[in-house]
This record gives structure tokens, C-alpha cells and sequence, in this order.
């Protein structure tokens, strides 16, 4: 059984959640419910859960203040929220577990699954722990950025990227120290979730500006990187390109 508690501020909400667990997820014990994060923390500290499934948005402040405040409590985390684009990239750079509302019952049954094998194999990598230290920092390149890969995961700082590649079904990430790692995700993926200085220049790459040396022109041209790659940019993403180093 995986223990848990239910931090969210609807009572509607609660219950559906609840209710979907009862029916879908027997395995997971619901210990207690919060309806804030005036309730979420005490309530955490006493039951010392192994998975929390937190809203986004509640009063009193927010699913990022909570895992602050219990920062010293190891528990896996799935985050509820309606769709905020600041969150989920939050979410996603740390490779965090998350849930749209309204709750998808395939999802919720995926979520829980993920977090049932990640407590199996006794992993206890605190992915809460990097959510808020990326909040805290106010440079994104300053960020650290969970990669899963083929051997597990790892743990970078996003001003140690040079470029990512598309690579059929898996990405190629350059770092500033010369090596490389294949990573799980599509480029898509890091299209989404990556904050600037880091733009698709084209179908196959997103570069990191910082380490642009020169741009040439063409149809879409060319850049050249501090590290003496040229990258060809695409006639769709040029303009965006441009506007970046005008800003």
C-alpha cells in the first residue's frame, strides 16, 4: 500500500479524486485531506506520507510554498492543476508527475503507476527539492534540468547546454564540456519546457543564444556557434530567431 494525503482546496474536487483512487488505485491509502497550505503542511509532518497528491493553486499560497515548507520530508509528489504554462514548465523541467483537470482516470492511473515503481526500486531522489530551488532562482539559465536516459536520469544546469538535436525518437544534448547524452524525450519536448535563451532554430535543433558566436544569412542562414558548429536555421524560424537578439 502506498500512503498517502490529498491536498486540495475544492471539496468537489477531493471527493472525485477520492473516488477515483477507491476505484482505480487500491493500492494507495488515503491518510487525511487539506483544503490549504495551512492544513497541507501540519498534515503532512504528522503522517509523514509516501506520495502527496497536491493542487497547483489553493489559498494561502501555492503547491511550490507547501513542498518548501516541508522540505525535509521526503514524499513523491503528483501535482493536480488546470493548465497554467508557468507550472508545467516548472513541472516538467524536474520531470515531476502531474494531472490536468479535470482528472483523466487513464492518467491518474499512469501517474500512480510511475510513482509506485519509484518507490519499489527505493529511489530516493528528491525531484520536489529541485522544483524549488528552480522556483527560487530568478536566472533560467541558472535552472538545473532533470534528462531521463537510457541508464536512468540526470541532473544539469541549463547554462551548461550548448544545443539540443533531434534524433528520431530521442534528443542528443550538447554540453559546454564537449561530451553528449541521448536523452528519452522527443525535441518537441524541449521546445515546450526550455525559457529563453534557448529557441528551435530548426526542425532538428534548439540552440542555447548565449553560445551563438555570428549569424549568416541565407534563406534562413546559418549559425555559428562558440564552439565553431554551424547550425542551419530554417526559413520558418528565422524571424523569431532575429527577434531574439533584438530584445
Amino acid at each position: 500500500m502506498i500512503n498517502s494525503v490529498i491536498v486540495e482546496d475544492e471539496a468537489a474536487a477531493r471527493e472525485v479524486l477520492n473516488n477515483y483512487l477507491r476505484k482505480y488505485c487500491p493500492q494507495v491509502r488515503v491518510l487525511g485531506e487539506a483544503r490549504d497550505i495551512r492544513e497541507a503542511v501540519p498534515l503532512i509532518a504528522e503522517h509523514r506520507p509516501q506520495l502527496v497528491f497536491l493542487d497547483v493553486e489553493m489559498p494561502y499560497g501555492n503547491a511550490f510554498d507547501v513542498l518548501d515548507a516541508c522540505k525535509d520530508i521526503h514524499f513523491e509528489t503528483i501535482f493536480v492543476t488546470a493548465f497554467s504554462e508557468y507550472a508545467l514548465k516548472a513541472l516538467n523541467q524536474s520531470a515531476a508527475y502531474y494531472l490536468l483537470k479535470p482528472i483523466s482516470i487513464e492518467d491518474l492511473i499512469t501517474a500512480v503507476h510511475k510513482v509506485q515503481t519509484h518507490i519499489a526500486s527505493k529511489d530516493t531522489f528528491n525531484r520536489n527539492k529541485i522544483i524549488v530551488e528552480n522556483l527560487k532562482e530568478s536566472r533560467p539559465e541558472k535552472h538545473q534540468l532533470i534528462l531521463p536516459t537510457l541508464e536512468g536520469f540526470e541532473v544539469v544546469r541549463l547554462e551548461n547546454i550548448v544545443r539540443f538535436k533531434g534524433n528520431g525518437n530521442f534528443t542528443d544534448v550538447y554540453f559546454t564540456d564537449g561530451s553528449r547524452k541521448m536523452v528519452c524525450r522527443f525535441l518537441k519536448y524541449f521546445e515546450e519546457i526550455l525559457p529563453a535563451p534557448f529557441i528551435r532554430v530548426h526542425k532538428t535543433h534548439i540552440v542555447n543564444t548565449f553560445f551563438v558566436q555570428s549569424y549568416h544569412k541565407g534563406n534562413g542562414g546559418y549559425l555559428l556557434l562558440t564552439d565553431q558548429t554551424e547550425i542551419e536555421v530554417s526559413a520558418a524560424y528565422k524571424d523569431a530567431l532575429l527577434a531574439q537578439f533584438r530584445t
